[in-house]
Parts: structure tokens; sequence; C-alpha cells
């Protein structure tokens, strides 16, 4: 630069930063520094973007460790929502399948009260019925015999002091017809009591099948509100696990059937099947819903296998970040991701599963490969030390080893993949998928 320029910006400068001299004094001599007002410009300068610098630095790791920490607290936040969910789905369905079961004993006991009430009933008209029948004969017979009794009465009068046998006979026979009509009246105030007894009974039997009736009606109605209730609230339920394997690209029908291939034992008792008043077997509308109800929850059930069969949780609990997401790096495929944080994390199994390779493998160092259910596996490298052996089956949540810095690696990490029939798939697909519903 020329010497004119740097002179005139010395002379625009010197009004905020005048010329200063630093004096240096020794045991023989004294020499002084000049600072030109550029120059103090020019320290300032590089003061201040030393400055920002270690400002921008500062900033960068306290957000880096304030992202950890709410990773961490993400996490667990998540898992916790995770076991949650999984326990209330588990509650929800156990108590709901009971509430059904009561419901279902209830009603059949109604039904039964009804029948009994209703063959009562039967009984009791019938018996009316026989007696109102009896009535009408004695009354038939009663005045048969009281005419002849008259007639033998009359007869008996107009030979009367004759003292012929015939009399005689009149006069027995008066007395015997006189013995059937005491007779008849007994049996008439007798049936005629029994008859009205009935009459009570048969309007009493009544009354009870009227009540047992609307007690039915009841139960029906508080049935149906329970059947409502259930396919709700198992609608709910099913429809954001539904979503959650859709999303991770798995299947919800295939799961069922190889969840149903490998839970399908069956066994116990026949049980004789429930026949309805009417004398056929009960193919009622809420039959059909309860059953369709307890199928759902069923596939809620085998859904909770499921989830714990595929590897939806993360591998670290707390204290990691993502460093590295999955992708192609100088050309090459980087199959999984990265999770860093110090050396001796412990590393859990995110699924059930058997460990199928367990040791060293170039590029991943000490690995750890699962294979879980429907065609899923996961690998685990650069591990500092493993707690596995070939062939052994594992638990979702097991540890089954620490995390480190062995094989090609940059830093203390871990490398996770998630493979589906061999093929790498991004292992975020599974755990955004189970973050969006738990």
């Amino acid at each position: 630069m020329p010497r004119r320029i740097l002179d005139r910006i010395n002379v625009v400068l010197d009004r905020w930063l005048p010329e200063q001299r630093l004096f240096l004094k020794s045991e023989d001599a004294t020499r002084f520094v000049r600072m030109r007002p550029l120059t103090q410009a020019m320290t300032l300068m590089a003061g201040l973007v030393l400055f920002l610098w270690s400002v921008i630095a500062t900033s960068l790791l306290f957000i880096d460790g304030i992202s950890s920490g709410g990773a961490r607290e993400q996490s667990a936040i998540a898992r916790a929502q995770f076991e949650a969910r999984l326990e209330s789905l588990s509650h929800e369905r156990d108590a709901r399948a009971a509430e059904a079961l009561a419901a279902q004993k209830r009603f059949q006991l109604a039904l039964d009260q009804v029948s009994r009430m209703q063959s009562q009933l039967l009984l009791s008209e019938e018996r009316r019925r026989e007696l109102e029948t009896g009535i009408n004969v004695i009354q038939t017979t009663l005045k048969r015999t009281m005419t002849e009794r008259d007639t033998a009465r009359a007869e008996l009068d107009k030979t009367r002091g004759t003292g012929s046998g015939s009399a005689a006979a009149l006069r027995q026979r008066v007395g015997e017809m006189d013995g059937t009509v005491d007779l008849l009246s007994s049996a008439l105030d007798t049936t005629a009591r029994e008859r009205d007894r009935a009459t009570r009974t048969a309007e009493s039997a009544r009354a009870e099948a009227d009540q047992a009736l609307q007690e039915r009606r009841q139960i029906e109605e508080r049935n149906a509100e329970i059947f409502d209730t259930l396919e709700g609230a198992v609608t709910v339920s099913m429809e954001p696990l539904d979503r959650m394997f859709r999303k991770s690209g798995m299947d919800p029908d295939d799961i069922l059937r190889e969840i149903r291939r490998g839970y399908s034992g069956s066994g116990g008792p026949l049980l004789s099947a429930a026949i309805s008043t009417k004398g056929f077997v009960d193919n009622s509308e809420d039959l059909a819903r309860a059953k369709g109800i307890l199928k759902q929850l069923d596939e809620m059930n085998m859904y909770r296998i499921a989830v714990d069969q595929l590897p939806y949780a993360i591998p670290l609990k707390g204290g990691y970040r993502f460093t590295s997401p999955m992708g192609y790096r100088w050309g090459r495929l980087h199959a999984g991701i990265d999770l860093a944080g110090p050396v001796g994390m412990d590393v859990h199994a995110p699924a059930d599963g058997v460990v199928t390779d367990a040791g060293w493998e170039n590029g991943y160092g000490q690995v750890i490969k699962l294979r879980h259910k429907f065609g899923v596996s996961t690998v685990y490298g650069h591990l500092s030390k493993i707690r596995v052996k070939v062939g052994q089956k594992v638990s979702r949540g097991d540890v089954i080893g620490d995390s480190g810095n062995t094989g090609r690696s940059t830093g203390p990490h871990l490398h996770y993949e998630i493979r589906i029939g061999g093929a790498p798939i991004n292992p975020m697909t599974f755990i955004k998928a189970a973050q969006d519903v738990f």
C-alpha cells in the first residue's frame, strides 16, 4: 500500500487513536516503540475478532450441551411415555374384556330369570284354566243333581202315606242326592278358592315377568353403552399402533399373521353353546359385537407383542447425541446412524432377538448383530466391550455391550443399523414412528 495512503489513514485515525510510545529501559540504554494509529486499530481489530471467535465458540459449546441435555430428557420422556402407553393399553384391554364378560353374564342371568318367570306364568295360567274347567264341570253336575233331587222330593211327597216300597226307595234316593249336593258344594268352594289362588299366582308371575323384561331391556341398553365405549376405545388405541407400523414400513396384516403363527396354541374343555329361550343358538347382535371387540382386543395384544419384537426403542439411554445420519460419504454408503457418547455407555437391545454375530469385523471394530422377527436385524458397531454370545436370546432392554471407539472411528460413539431382509434402512424411520405414537 502506498505510504501516502497509510499516512492519510493514520491522520484520520489519530482523532480516536492518538499515537502512543512505549519506552523500554535497560541498564545501558533506553528504547521506545512507536504505536501509530493504524497499528493500534489493527491490534484492536485482531483482539475484537479473537473475542468474537471466543464468544461464538463458547455459544456453540453451550448450545451443544443444552441440545445434548434436551435429547437426553426427550429420550427419557419418550421412553417413559412408551412404557406407560403399553402398560395403559394392557390394563385397558384387561378391564374392558372383564367388563364385557361381566355384562354378558348379567345379560345371561336376566335371560334365565325371564325364562323362569315365563315358565311359572305359563304353569299358573294352565292351572287356572284347569280349575275353571273343573268348576264348570262341578257346577253343571251340581245343577243336574239338584234338579234330580227336587224331582225325587216331589215324587216322595206324592207317595208319602202310602207306605209302599217305592216311597222308601225315593226317601233313600233323596238322601243320597242331598249328600251328593253337599259334596259337590264343598268341592265347588274348594276349587273356587284354588282358582282364586292360581289367579293371584298368575298375576304375581306376570308382574315379575314384566319386571324381569324391564331389567333385561335395561341390561341391553347398558350392554349397548359398554360395547360403544369398548369399540371407541379399541379404535382409538389401534389406529396409532397401526399407523406406527405402517410408518416404519411394516405391514400390520403380515405382523398379525406372524404373531398368530407363534401364539396359536389352543385347548381346554369344549362348552355347550348358549341356547336362547326360543330354543335356538343365540346369534344376537350383542354376541356378534362382543366377538368383534374381543377379536380387536386380541389384535391389540398381538400388536403389543410385536412392539417388543421390533426395534422401536433407542439402544442408548441418555448422555448421547446424534452426530451422523444415514447416507453416502465420499461415494460410499454409511448404512446407519451414529450416536456419540463417552466410552462405556450401556448398549441396550431395542427388541427381543437372537445374537447372530459377536466379535471383530473390519470397519465396525467390536460388533454385535441381532436377528429379530419379521426379517428385521440390527447392528451395533465400534463397541468397547461385548456382553453376549452368538446364539444367545436377548429381551428388549437387556444390556448387550458397551459403546466405544474400536474399528474405523474418529471418536467414541455407537454405530447403529437396522436391516430388513438384509437391506439397510434408516433407523430413524423406526425411532420417529415410535416417538410419533408414544
